[in-house]
């Protein structure tokens, strides 16, 4: 018998060293919405350091603050972003979007997956 909810779901708990180094961006899916996968041609990735958080997200950088608590990662609550005219930028105002603030963790192997009301965000290693 399982001897906690994460181990029923082969999840791994959640701290800074198991989130820590980078991971790359699969696809979204923002809320009520269809999955997007991640544009081939872009580089998007979410790298954890400490009680930090950066992001590439195409031709720009982002990075904020980083809190964990059980399976509740927070980014921010807001983040620094540079703001250069990139080919993908409407999807990465939507990553963005949803990136920032609670989500909901679950972290499998070597795939990632925030959740929140605002949409999901899948990662790989």
């Amino acid at each position: 018998m399982p001897t906690s909810p994460l181990a029923a779901t082969g999840a791994t708990a959640l701290t800074a060293g198991t989130l820590s180094g980078t991971w790359q961006l699969v696809d979204i899916q923002p809320a009520g919405q269809a999955v997007q996968p991640r544009p081939a041609t872009a580089s998007y990735n979410l790298t954890f350091e400490n009680d930090r958080a950066s992001t590439r997200a195409d031709c720009n950088v982002c990075g904020g603050s980083l809190t964990i608590s059980g399976q509740t990662v927070t980014i921010g609550p807001a983040m620094a972003c540079t703001r250069a005219a990139c080919p993908t930028m409407e999807f990465e105002s939507v990553y963005e979007s949803i990136l920032g603030g609670d989500s909901n963790a679950v972290l499998q192997s070597t795939s990632l997956t925030l959740s929140s009301a605002r949409g999901v965000l899948r990662y790989q290693r």
